[in-house]
């Protein structure tokens, strides 16, 4: 009772949402214990996730509605909220509501039929994330030219692995340690668009440290000093870019992350050939990595001009208790008032449940304790880990040494490097498409033996003599690398990651996937030197490949799909066991063997959940 109460207090009156009992009280959700049992305590808790005004009558809900608007000083916008609770409790059924104008059905009818018809300050927000994203990746890959020339400068010569990978890698070290987990104090203090700029500012801070760095271990505090921003930054702006978003394009722009980190990717590779043959002055080989690393804080300036252009967060500014703020951001992001009225009730509501069911827990304990919530650790944790030890990071980060351990110069290197990040963007792009057509899972399964024989394509090919056979075979297995991961270990995780973790607890989920992804790239960037020398690169291949074979098999055996499942579905599928997910599979493999490979006529497969087409 003592820890509830002082947990109530940690929340101010104004920072606690506004709740009347009918709807979303916890005495409705028989949370303590007073009506039915556990599980039909969840099932109402799902239900009024998927609609918090599901069960109103059209009386409760007026009265409801008059009373929030009462009570957050929004009286003037009283008939906008009431149009906007009737959409929201029923959003296909507009058409038959008396109350709506025609002017305001139009605005309705046009969300579906015209879903990127958007106010102009929803594609300035939209430029905002993917200038943010732009900086994530410029300041992942610029190092991968740069290396080139700053290691020969530093006299940090070829047999001191573990110094070079530290170097390459302190960023991600200090985005797991530090980085990740300093997201929830920004946003809390600063908001949204705080937590961007401070991540922001210190990128072109960073930068311009490396750039002048006059010894290794200058260099290695200043990489540490990015990891800041990378992991506040790879936290925040998918979440901004989905607050204020409809919700017709929501799952879009979150995708669009991937798809501009991966941009920003290959301009940082692009920096790397622009200014590979830079000396300033004429002759002296110094100023080339530099001007590389240097060139990584333009991105940042011009997020940093335009952060505060743009309206906070509504659901932020409403965790506050400025619900007139909320309104007003809402507004400039939806074409009428009603539209902002609607969504601004509706988050409302959301907020109210969300926090009553946080209210006297532990959300640690939760996480990890609730077998439900475990599994989604779990599977998150996979696609993260899988994310890294696909090896794509390791071309993202030495390609450029790699091509010239194959035979090609500086120069050559350089530029084949470069098509690799186009060559990821490109194919990140019909990701948008793929991701909810093929599923999660299923585009695991197809990418990840792929991904494997072209790594050993790739490593193969350091056996063939040196020349044009093994410059074209290296390069070769590479470049189909990219093509093959940008659909599938690219865009998965960060989306797998944001549906496993119930709404209570997905901010401690983000914060667990965000820190795994980012302490394995740090592993992975540490330890390529020192493996690539001990195992040879084709060993250093081979092992990668390796784990793109384990990747398939867990993911077939113990990796459930979450595409297109509702709250109360993925309850049901992170509930069943993981030895009862891959039992079933493990049955299912002589089913699929009949009917695809003898192609004979099979019965229908059994389903796994009863939620299972």
């Amino acid at each position: 009772m003592a820890r509830d109460k002082v947990e109530d207090e940690e929340l101010n009156d104004h920072e606690k949402p506004y709740t009347n009992r009918s709807p979303t009280s916890s005495e409705d959700f028989g949370v303590n214990g007073e009506k039915g049992d556990p599980s039909r305590r969840q099932s109402m808790i799902n239900t009024k996730l998927q609609n918090p005004l599901s069960g109103m009558s059209y009386e409760e809900l007026m009265d409801d509605v008059s009373l929030f608007a009462k009570q957050y000083g929004l009286q003037y916008a009283e008939d906008d909220l009431q149009k906007g609770a009737l959409i929201a409790q029923k959003r296909s059924g507009f058409e038959n509501m008396d109350r709506l104008t025609d002017e305001d059905k139009s605005l309705i009818r046009e969300e579906k039929l015209h879903r990127w018809r958007q106010p102009r300050m929803m594609y300035y927000m939209t430029i905002l994330c993917a200038g943010s994203a732009i900086v994530q990746g410029m300041d992942q890959s610029a190092v991968n030219g740069a290396q080139a020339f700053y290691f020969p400068y530093f006299g940090i010569a070829d047999d001191r692995v573990w110094l070079r990978g530290l170097i390459n890698g302190a960023p991600y070290l200090c985005s797991a340690v530090i980085g990740c987990w300093s997201t929830k104090p920004l946003n809390y203090y600063f908001g949204r668009r705080g937590c961007i700029f401070i991540s922001c500012f210190i990128s072109i801070a960073a930068s311009l440290w490396m750039a002048v760095c006059d010894h290794w271990w200058n260099l290695l505090l200043a990489r540490f000093a990015l990891g800041f921003a990378v992991g506040a930054k790879s936290s925040t702006t998918p979440v901004y870019a989905a607050e204020c978003a409809p919700p017709e394009i929501r799952g879009a722009l979150a995708m669009m992350w991937q798809m501009w980190t991966a941009f920003g990717i290959m301009l940082g590779f692009v920096a790397g050939v622009v200014f590979g043959e830079v000396r300033i002055p004429a002759g002296v080989d110094d100023t080339q990595w530099r001007i590389i690393l240097g060139s990584t804080a333009i991105p940042p300036i011009f997020v940093c001009i335009q952060v505060y252009l743009v309206p906070e967060s509504p659901r932020w500014y409403m965790s506050k208790g400025k619900y007139d703020k909320a309104f007003a951001s809402l507004q400039r992001f939806r074409w009428s008032r009603f539209q902002a009225a609607r969504d601004l009730y509706y988050i409302h509501k959301q907020i109210a449940i969300e926090y009553e069911l946080q209210k006297g827990k532990n959300l640690w304990k939760e996480f990890f304790g609730v077998p439900r919530n475990r599994r989604a650790a779990q599977s998150s944790f996979f696609v993260m880990f899988m994310q890294q030890f696909c090896g794509v990071n390791v071309i993202a980060y030495y390609s450029t040494v790699i091509f010239q351990t194959s035979g090609f110069n500086r120069s050559n290197a350089l530029l084949v490097s470069m098509g690799t990040g186009i060559v990821n963007w490109l194919f990140a792009i019909p990701a948008v498409y793929t991701i909810d057509t093929f599923g999660r899972r299923n585009l695991l399964l197809v990418t990840f033996p792929l991904m494997a024989i072209m790594l050993l394509i790739t490593g193969f090919s350091f056996y063939a003599p040196e020349g044009t056979g093994r410059l074209a075979g290296v390069a070769t297995g590479i470049y189909l690398f990219m093509v093959v991961y940008s659909p599938g270990e690219g865009p998965v995780p960060f989306t797998y990651s944001a549906e496993a973790f119930p709404l209570y607890i997905r901010e401690y989920g983000m914060a667990f996937a965000t820190a795994t992804t980012w302490g394995f790239n740090f592993i992975l960037s540490l330890t390529w030197p020192a493996l690539e020398q001990a195992f040879t690169p084709t060993g250093a291949f081979g092992f990668y490949a390796a784990w793109n074979f384990f990747g398939w098999g867990f993911a077939y055996f113990c990796l459930p799909e979450t595409k297109e499942r509702t709250l109360e579905e993925l309850d049901q599928v992170f509930s069943l066991k993981t030895t009862d997910h891959a039992r079933y599979y493990l049955g299912m493999l002589p089913w699929y063997f009949r009917k695809y490979i003898l192609r004979v006529d099979v019965e229908g497969r059994t389903p796994l959940y009863a939620v299972q087409d």
